[in-house]
């Protein structure tokens, strides 16, 4: 039997649909919704349903069902309200988890939803009581438990009730006290001052003092003499505390039930294996402090429900009614019950094959025939699921090779060529939102060898000690790079081999053959990437079964260079094809091969013709991000899921593991112990190690150290930031206390860093190199990031150091180079924004005030220099101005002079691109009201932006 939405109760029908709470009350064996201004008010009388639905990155949406037991519900409002849990989630599906919440006992999960915590009232409907309103505000104790998520329960209003150990908010009518006990720690304190501002927001309507009083401070503080008085003076506390929290002894071991008709039976097992479950049954295991229900997938609804009635009357029996139950389907198990066996197969996504007219379409296309038409292309799609980088690609790059313990620094021009037998460490300082941000990081090829590999993190954490642990430091390995290290490196090229006396003492040692690269060998390199700013050369192994149709390729070789397109290439990805040509073979005749139409020299360059992929390397994507708290000690690392966790969650004495899966933060507060704030490094490879999640993580995920105060755009996007909290002085508790008696502003940890006009890409001079297109910098001028090497290079040509924020008009540049490298790519040759600010900022300065002077003489020589140094401003004022409307005049021009095409033949992935067009600059052919449509600004004011900000404009829209 099935169960769809139109079989659920009116109340429920049409749910789960979007994603948020959805909360229902079992009122008469029905369900009744609460309406939103009442979530997270609970009744001690009812049980209450909560369906919480998020939407994941694929697009799917997940369900989690809580039913919710308040301490004096009946047994059959319980049985009423988990049988309507299991048709909810049938109706829904069937993939999500049931959890079955006992007030005071709740998951941290069920809390997470009504942060900062919920505080059940007295009475109810299904149990026969009133909500009772009282006229008059009674003064109530509360005992506040937890580190991350906040335990409330009303204890009696007693001196006796106290102790050391707690944190206990005392709600008067007039102030509310937050006792905090001598052993209490600093986080359960700066949690329980959230409950403190709950508390006077909802009962008090924001307006009641507040009085942080701490254990130990007797009569001598006005604000503690105050508290001690309501409890009819001080007393010393009792050691032990008289308060019993009702924990649920643990059970011997863990043990396994079949449940069958209503009836439970243990399982005898050595060991638990996941081939015990059938598929046909369902099974209760007991875990002590929480069971799990597992339901086949082949079980019918009433079985189901059958189960659910069976795990109600095995807390009975056991004695155990406050204990957590967790139900989960077949093929959708959560990780903690998988944690639990001691062998559970890993599952992995499979790729669906394709079927009917796609898969013929792509066997026409590999053979060259125009399928246009046939099947959709799928090139939009792809380009919306290149993640972002987060990070500002115009920065200062510096980076430097490892050699044994020595770092030896790399010319600008070789910045970005990396061999796979090596390790390396850049630095990289880049413009954020209020300051400079800098990233340290190491690189360790797939061939390199364990001595420099060592040598290149610790360099590299050396290398952010003396910077006062300020800097992100990254670790990463080939293979496995994140989209901002691409940024960064901006024209990444891999070779093999090495270059490192350690890589070459391995090689002689092991006789193994040395693969390094030779410029004058045969080599075979894959282009790769999504434009200009992110494009990478990886050279594989010279043989025909390392060619793929969805990708372009260069091979080089006996005084030959080729250029390979595959079929299910993009004219995109020629252009990457061809810029990186430029750096590794430039000035060089080349030879352009279509896949199937190569010559025989090209299959003899690799080793004869052979079948090849087609289909392009899937990399693992980012997935929904976990937060955890770590707990280091002896080597042992213990973490804690956060649930629906926000910036406040960052509490600054732990240190927190973020995990994307692509990637893993690991963020070090500024009040952890100082002894083991260099451990975030080993902290993050064992989180890796363990695998918490189950994931199948690899070592080599990159992982980055993030230290509170400077955590950088690409950490900060997984939260609602608030960067001045984290630049606050003083320990968490002393944070939200400030903020909650607005006794203190933010207090910034360090002075804002200017971030400046233009950046150059290295310190290391560099030799001149007469170098064609594959020009990335030049001994006079550093590059200037995201334009083209060639444009650079011209550029130097006109251009001396000391002269950036010079207000002489731009060199004229050929029409094929402007045709080439458009200036959407080219570098701002006159910074003249930056003058004008300057300028301007000297005239909307007030003058000051002359006063009488016993000396008029200087008074008046001075008046005269400032009136001719004013004069002169003004006159370069104008000339900036004149220069300004010449460019722009001449802007204008260019544009009218090109032709007009419709938007879709402009977009990169049209089926009918227009001929003779610069692809790089396709937006300039747009009319301009369709460009106002699109950009939603005008032609000037767009080409007015950083060059960095135009190609992301332009990526939105699929123009670059």
């Amino acid at each position: 039997m099935t169960f769809s939405m139109r079989d659920l109760d009116q109340a429920l029908q049409g749910c789960g649909q979007k994603s948020g709470i959805e909360i229902w009350r079992i009122e008469n064996f029905k369900p009744v919704a609460v309406p939103k201004e009442s979530y997270g008010k609970f009744f001690t009388g009812d049980s209450y349903i909560v369906l919480k639905t998020t939407p994941s990155r694929s697009g799917s949406l997940h369900h989690d069902i809580h039913y919710w037991l308040g301490k004096d519900s009946s047994q059959d409002e319980a049985g009423a309200a988990a049988i309507m849990t299991v048709e909810l989630d049938s109706a829904l599906g069937g993939r999500g988890v049931q959890y079955r919440e006992v007030q005071g006992h709740e998951t941290e999960k069920f809390l997470s939803y009504f942060k900062p915590c919920i505080i059940p009232q007295e009475g109810g409907v299904a149990s026969g009581f009133n909500h009772v309103k009282p006229e008059k505000h009674q003064t109530r104790l509360y005992i506040c438990k937890g580190k991350h998520v906040v335990r409330v329960r009303e204890v009696p209003f007693a001196r006796s009730t106290l102790n050391h150990d707690d944190v206990f908010i005392l709600d008067t009518e007039s102030k509310i006290f937050q006792f905090s006990g001598s052993n209490s720690s600093i986080q359960e304190r700066a949690k329980a001052l959230e409950v403190v501002q709950y508390i006077k927001d909802t009962y008090h309507d924001g307006k009641c003092d507040i009085a942080a009083v701490e254990d130990g401070r007797l009569m001598a503080d006005a604000e503690a003499g105050e508290f001690w008085g309501l409890f009819g003076g001080f007393a010393p506390l009792p050691k032990k505390s008289a308060l019993r929290d009702h924990l649920t002894a643990g059970s011997d071991g863990i043990k396994l039930f079949s449940v069958e008709k209503e009836q439970t039976k243990h399982i005898e097992a050595e060991s638990l294996q996941k081939e015990l479950l059938d598929t046909n049954k369902c099974y209760i295991l007991d875990c002590g402090l929480e069971l799990f229900l597992w339901k086949g997938r082949n079980n019918s609804i009433d079985q189901r429900k059958s189960a659910s009635q069976a795990a109600e009357e095995f807390f009975r029996s056991s004695e155990r009614p406050k204990a957590n139950l967790v139900s989960v389907m077949e093929g959708f198990e959560t990780v903690m019950f998988r944690s639990k066996f001691d062998s559970w197969p890993t599952t992995s996504a499979v790729a669906e094959p394709q079927q009917g007219r796609s898969k013929v379409a792509a066997l026409l296309q590999r053979q060259g025939v125009n399928v246009q038409g046939l099947v959709k292309t799928s090139t939009s799609s792809s380009s919306k699921e290149e993640p972002k980088p987060y990070i500002d690609g115009t920065g200062n790059l510096q980076v430097w090779r490892i050699n044994r313990e020595e770092k030896i620094p790399l010319e600008a021009a070789e910045q970005s060529k990396f061999y796979s037998g090596d390790c390396y460490i850049f630095q990289y300082s880049y413009p954020g939102e209020d300051r400079e941000e800098t990233l340290v990081g190491s690189w360790s090829g797939k061939q390199s060898v364990e001595e420099d590999r060592g040598s290149a993190i610790s360099t590299a954490t050396k290398m952010v000690e003396s910077m006062k642990s300020m800097p992100a430091q990254a670790r990463i390995y080939e293979g496995k790079e994140p989209i901002q290290f691409f940024v960064i490196m901006q024209s990444f090229i891999t070779f093999k081999g090495g270059l490192s006396d350690a890589f070459k003492k391995y090689v002689a040692e092991n006789e193994v053959p040395d693969t390094t690269y030779d410029a004058e060998g045969v080599a075979l390199f894959r282009v790769q990437g999504s434009g200009p700013e992110n494009m990478q050369a990886i050279q594989i192994e010279a043989v025909s079964t390392g060619l793929n149709s969805s990708y372009c390729f260069i091979l080089h070789g006996e005084s030959t260079v080729f250029t390979w397109r595959g079929n299910l290439t993009s004219s995109g990805d020629q252009e990457l094809m061809e810029r990186m040509l430029d750096l590794i073979k430039p000035n060089e005749n080349t030879k352009a091969q279509k896949e199937g139409s190569e010559s025989e020299q090209f299959w003899k360059l690799l080793g004869g013709k052979s079948e090849y992929p087609s289909q392009k390397i899937k990399k693992d994507g980012e997935s929904d991000p976990h937060l955890f708290s770590c707990t280091f000690s002896n080597e042992n690392l213990k973490v804690t899921e956060i649930f629906n966790f926000t910036q406040d969650d960052l509490m600054t004495e732990d240190i927190f593991i973020l995990d994307c899966h692509t990637e893993i933060f690991v963020w070090v507060g500024q009040h952890v112990d100082p002894k083991k704030k260099p451990q975030a490094l080993a902290i993050g490879e064992k989180f890796l190690k363990h695998d918490f999640l189950l994931e199948n993580l690899a070592s080599e995920t990159p992982l980055y150290i993030i230290t509170e105060g400077n955590e950088p755009p690409f950490f900060t996007r997984f939260f609602t930031w608030d960067s001045s909290k984290s630049a606050m002085h003083g320990n968490s508790f002393q944070k939200k206390l400030a903020i909650l008696t607005n006794k203190g502003q933010p207090v910034l940890d360090k002075p804002k860093r200017r971030v400046p006009v233009y950046s150059s890409r290295s310190s290391v001079p560099e030799k001149s190199q007469p170098r064609s297109r594959n020009m990335s910098s030049t001994p006079d001028r550093a590059r200037v990031r995201g334009r083209s090497p060639a444009f650079n290079a011209l550029a130097a040509t006109f251009e001396n150091t000391g002269t950036r924020n010079q207000s002489t008009p731009p060199p004229m540049v050929s029409p094929l180079v402007r045709k080439l490298y458009p200036k959407s790519l080219a570098p701002d040759l006159t910074p003249k924004s930056a003058a004008f600010a300057a300028r301007t900022a000297l005239f909307e300065k007030s003058r000051p005030t002359q006063e009488p002077s016993s000396s008029p003489g200087p008074s008046k020589a001075t008046n005269e220099v400032e009136t001719a140094k004013l004069r002169s401003e003004e006159e370069s004022m104008s000339s900036i101005h004149e220069d300004s409307k010449e460019e722009e005049e001449a802007e204008d021009e260019e544009e009218s002079s090109l032709s007009t095409f419709p938007y879709e033949r402009l977009k990169t992935d049209s089926e009918d691109p227009p001929s003779d067009i610069d692809i790089t600059r396709r937006e300039a052919y747009m009319s301009s009201a369709e460009f106002k449509e699109k950009f939603e600004m005008t032609k000037s004011d767009f080409y007015k932006l950083p060059k960095w900000k135009q190609n992301k404009l332009k990526m939105a829209v699929h123009l670059f």
